[in-house]
């Protein structure tokens, strides 16, 4: 037989479709390709492999995000110490953004907690110091440890970190809810133009609380073993920023009860029982506040004594009914050189933002299932917040709700975007409006921030 026939004779009919572009290769050959594609396996698929799954699947999903948060960080504190601080040398404008409170984060940083027992009835850091949570000062000292730097430009570097951590985790809940760029962009502005979001960037604890917040969240709803080692260490650092985290951790339960159905809480301890893990992520989380109370009662003698510093210093004395009172809510526009009036303010607009959100996941035709229990966390940690702010600056005349308000907003609006992604892309003339409205109320809000910064960054109390 001639060696062209006997070559061409090795191939077998084929049951594919005649322009298949697929072709058998003779039985010798055929044995030798699998044995070189089992040869090659290291070198060409599992590379193959490697750059389509590895590179593809598990870097962008956290590289794109952490990319965009570190952007919008970057871009907050450009525009608070190059555009609006004091015309300074550049160390002396990036160190404008230490004012008031962030004194004493520096003196617990360098004293440690030191109080007289009762706390001293007026603001004195030198005698008692035992008003804020450990979290953000801890930190911040092991950053000036770490790399000799001083006090003031440790709290900086460990808000702006945060920072840069809360915009990564926002960035990482559009990317798993896959929401639209458009709504992206959208949500980031309103966060970023709220007057009070400078305080991501200054030396304050409101970033290190969103960013162990979100985190607590985001890895709390996500499956894993890992998951759950994360989202307890986020809900630690959460609650030991601030009290109102210890709350705040029990989104699991809230969410676990949305997602069972509310008439399974009517026999607790099935309902425990079928989830605990639920239950258990919640008391681990809330271990580091507790973790505070258990230090002032070894220490002092008394687990309250956060409360009693903040009573006698700061003439706090919570009113739970406060969010109830009509008189407690302020329509008229304020002052923008009256920082109380301008609390006052956000304190009813917080309200106003809380029933809107109700009443649209309530409303039949427009209410959505999908992403209900998560969403349903997300608003209990927002009205959690928003109630005991209210509770606790009520007797103040609502000093600093300006500040207090922000973790909320960003909450709902982070909450809103799940919901809104849910929708069908409407029309262009609702797209526009939208648009539109979301371009005037960031300006708007950006030249309030604006003025707000300059005055901070000059010393002049904000919020």
């Amino acid at each position: 037989m001639r060696p062209d026939i006997a070559f061409f004779g090795n191939f077998r009919s084929s049951s594919r479709p005649a322009n298949s572009l697929a072709v058998e290769l003779p039985i010798g050959m055929a044995e030798q390709a699998r044995k070189g594609r089992r040869g090659d396996e290291t070198f060409a698929s599992r590379l193959g492999g490697f750059c389509d799954y590895q590179v593809m699947s598990r870097l962008p999903p956290f590289l794109t995000p952490l990319l965009a948060g570190c952007a919008v960080t970057l871009l907050q504190v450009v525009m608070a110490v190059v555009l609006l601080a004091p015309e300074e040398p550049i160390t002396e404008r990036y160190s404008a953004l230490v004012q008031h409170d962030s004194y004493w984060f520096m003196n617990i940083i360098d004293r440690g907690y030191q109080t007289i027992v009762p706390p001293v009835d007026h603001k004195m850091m030198e005698v008692s110091n035992v008003a804020f949570f450990p979290a953000y000062p801890a930190i911040a000292a092991l950053l000036r440890n770490a790399f000799n730097i001083s006090t003031g430009v440790a709290l900086l570097i460990a808000a702006q970190l945060a920072a840069w951590g809360f915009w990564t985790y926002f960035f990482l809940f559009c990317r798993r809810w896959k929401v639209a760029r458009s709504l992206q962009i959208c949500g980031t502005l309103l966060i970023l133009a709220n007057p009070a979001a400078f305080f991501l960037v200054a030396a304050y604890s409101e970033s290190l609380f969103l960013m162990a917040l979100l985190g607590f969240i985001y890895w709390s709803t996500a499956e894993g073993r890992t998951a759950t080692v994360l989202a307890a260490m986020h809900g630690m650092v959460m609650s030991a920023t601030r009290i109102v985290g210890i709350v705040c951790a029990a989104f699991p339960l809230v969410r676990s009860a949305v997602r069972t159905g509310w008439r399974g809480l009517l026999k607790p301890r099935k309902w425990v029982r079928e989830n605990r893990a639920a239950v258990g992520l919640t008391f681990v989380a809330a271990c580091g506040g507790m973790a505070f109370f258990v230090l002032c009662q070894l220490r002092w003698g008394h687990w309250d004594l956060y409360m009693l510093t903040q009573a006698a210093g700061w003439g706090i004395v919570p009113d739970y009914f406060a969010v109830f009172r009509p008189e407690s809510y302020r329509w008229l526009v304020p002052a923008l050189n009256d920082p109380t009036e301008v609390s006052q303010l956000s304190m009813t607009l917080g309200a106003v933002l809380l029933v809107a959100i109700a009443v649209c996941e309530l409303i039949p035709a427009i209410r959505r299932r999908a992403g209900l229990p998560v969403r349903a966390g997300i608003y209990f940690c927002a009205a959690t917040i928003y109630y005991l702010s209210v509770s606790g600056v009520a007797c103040v005349d609502m000093e600093s709700m300006l500040r207090y308000e922000f973790s909320a907003y960003a909450l709902i609006v982070l909450a809103l975007l799940n919901f809104l992604r849910q929708f069908r892309t409407p029309p262009i003339w609702v797209r526009a409006l939208g648009t539109a409205a979301v371009a005037l109320v960031s300006a708007a809000g950006l030249c309030v921030q604006g003025w707000y910064v300059w005055n901070f960054t000059r010393g002049h109390w904000v919020a």
